[in-house]
């Protein structure tokens, strides 16, 4: 069975691994854990733990419960008390990690609870800051202050050095393919290759690196950004190491759902420029990947993951 370990954090990574879990491969999930917003933020801050909302959506879409166990999961209070805005699954990994001691074996009893369809890894145990340097030189910290601020980024790092989980480090020595999963590019994707450590695993594997390529822009990290910029700016994070696949969207999305990322979350369609992209020594897979069944953009997970998988079986 082949070994899969995808690099990222947020929906993006939990939407791909709901169509990779379909398939007979041998998942490894390395999470970002530098999230410092709403539920998550507050835990962080309270218990001095690692940030687990992403944690959880990963876990959910790796599982084989019940609807009603991922509506309790993702359930968020909404009331006067110190709950509000508290999701249940938050406060249980948290509750998990104090009771086994450390959030990986924490998050591996949940993971046996839920029957998991491959490993969650969080890529430190460290209460780890994201910062980020901007184009007018500003240095902000936190994550959600970054996504926040009205300025393009010129690099991102971490406050502190932090100790990497060794079992992420054995995942991607091991791993036949390294998927950088679409999401936000330098608040998600990147805060795992900003990471000495695992730059130094993925140099020295012989696993091909893909990414999956986002279908819309992320204000205030990827604005204007084409197929192109997105590898770029991933491969100057990965230093001597290039990414070698890319994934991306060629189907048509509607004047009417633009028109609606645009005013609402002012988000553009990221363009698959396919001749600036074949000069970057790329393999190039493209499909008709848009989905808009639940009113949101999303990528067809199905037809996503079975590319993933044709593309590793031939």
């Amino acid at each position: 069975m082949k070994k899969v370990v995808v690099l990222g954090g947020g929906t993006g990574m939990s939407t791909l691994l709901k169509g990779l879990k379909l398939f007979p491969l041998d998942i490894t999930a390395v999470v970002s854990v530098s999230d410092d917003g709403k539920s998550t933020g507050r835990l962080r801050e309270e218990f001095n733990t690692i940030a687990v909302g992403d944690i959880r959506r990963v876990i959910v879409s790796l599982a084989e419960t019940e609807p009603l166990i991922e509506k309790l999961m993702n359930y968020r209070f909404e009331t006067t008390s110190d709950l509000n805005g508290h999701t249940v699954g938050n406060l249980i990994l948290t509750a998990l990690a104090n009771i086994t001691g450390n959030m990986s074996d924490g998050i591996e009893s949940l993971s046996n609870v839920f029957n998991l369809h491959g490993k969650v890894l969080p890529l430190t145990e460290d209460n780890v800051i994201l910062a980020a340097t901007m184009m007018d030189n500003k240095n902000i910290i936190g994550e959600h202050n970054i996504t926040e601020y009205n300025g393009q980024i010129k690099k991102v790092y971490y406050k502190e050095k932090s100790t990497t989980n060794p079992l992420v480090l054995e995942a991607v020595r091991n791993a036949d393919l390294i998927i950088l999963s679409m999401g936000s590019l330098y608040t998600s994707v990147i805060p795992n290759l900003i990471n000495s450590d695992i730059k130094k695993e993925i140099k020295n594997s012989k696993a091909k690196i893909m990414y999956i390529c986002n279908m819309m822009t992320q204000p205030g990290e990827t604005d204007n950004f084409k197929a192109s910029d997105h590898i770029k700016a991933l491969n100057k994070y990965l230093g001597k190491r290039k990414v070698d696949i890319i994934i991306a969207n060629d189907g048509n999305i509607s004047e009417e759902v633009i028109k609606k990322y645009k005013d609402s979350e002012q988000k553009d369609v990221v363009e698959f420029d396919k001749e600036n992209l074949k000069k970057l020594s790329l393999h190039i897979i493209h499909n008709n990947y848009v989905d808009y069944s639940e009113g949101y953009l999303r990528h067809k997970v199905d037809k996503l993951a079975l590319d993933i998988y044709a593309y590793l079986i031939k």
